[in-house]
């Protein structure tokens, strides 16, 4: 089994005019393959500095990221990113686009081009293979996404608000298919959002980050991810212990908002 072990990771951003801001500190879990975690907390906690960190993207000040006993160090294969944003490349048709790693990397197409035919199977793109991405609506493109995500065989795939642009109902459709991946593919998968609703709905474990500086302030272990596989999430958020979880994580933000307030009143006076 592998493990992507957090350790002890603080983030330090100087300033030019001699400050700093501390947007991490001691922040340390650990996730097994598998586990899918929801990422939750106000603005400024840290939340997609903790995910570029994870990415590589970033070097921590403090601490270390440890995936299948050795240590991240930058970008790579084994850690997959979806943005808000599909950052596809546009002119390209939807195949070339999700088969653009395994190319990259060398691969000819009898090794990849069944698996991304399935993955565009699975993702509900094979009718629309090779149109342009441009051509695709917002959800189609995280679609293909996603796709391009998986074609890579990550250990761990990390999304950084990867539905926030959706509309409500294109959102809760890209919800199920997150969960029906996560379930078929058995991957290791942290994502960050600002929806509480979401994050209940996406995590197994849940994690509501606090800020200045970023830490864990709480951490859930929750039964609706598993339960919405398959099934009508509008039925899942029926679930009085959904709208009870709803009700806590969204007076604990709302708290945490006031004290930024309260903070941001007092500098300026």
């Amino acid at each position: 089994m592998s493990t992507l072990s957090i350790e002890n990771i603080s983030m330090r951003f100087d300033l030019p005019n001699g400050s700093h801001v501390q947007a991490l500190k001691d922040v340390s879990l650990t996730l097994n393959t598998g586990e899918l975690m929801s990422v939750l907390g106000p603005s400024g906690c840290g939340k997609t500095t903790l995910l570029n960190i994870l990415a590589g993207f970033l070097a921590p000040t403090e601490g270390r990221i440890m995936l299948n006993d050795h240590l991240v160090t930058g970008p790579d294969a084994e850690r997959g990113m979806v943005f808000q944003q599909g950052a596809l490349f546009e002119w390209m048709s939807v195949r070339d686009n999700v088969s653009f790693g395994p190319r990259m990397a060398g691969k000819r197409e009898k090794q990849w081009g069944e698996t991304v035919d399935h993955l565009l199977d699975v993702v509900g793109l094979q009718g629309f293979k090779d149109k342009a991405v441009y051509e695709l609506s917002g959800g189609m493109q995280q679609r293909v996404a996603l796709a391009r995500c998986l074609a890579n065989d990550p250990d761990v795939i990390l999304m950084d608000e990867p539905l926030g642009a959706l509309d409500a109902l294109t959102r809760e459709k890209m919800q199920g298919l997150v969960l029906k991946l996560w379930k078929e593919t058995g991957k290791t998968i942290i994502l960050i959002t600002h929806s509480v609703e979401e994050a209940l709905l996406l995590g197994e474990r849940l994690l509501v980050m606090a800020p200045r500086p970023g830490r864990i302030h709480k951490e859930y272990s929750l039964p609706f991810a598993d339960d919405g596989v398959g099934r009508d999430l509008r039925e899942v958020k029926k679930n009085p212990e959904f709208g009870e979880k709803r009700e806590e994580i969204l007076s604990m933000i709302w708290d945490m908002e006031e004290e930024i307030m309260g903070r941001s009143e007092e500098a300026s006076a």
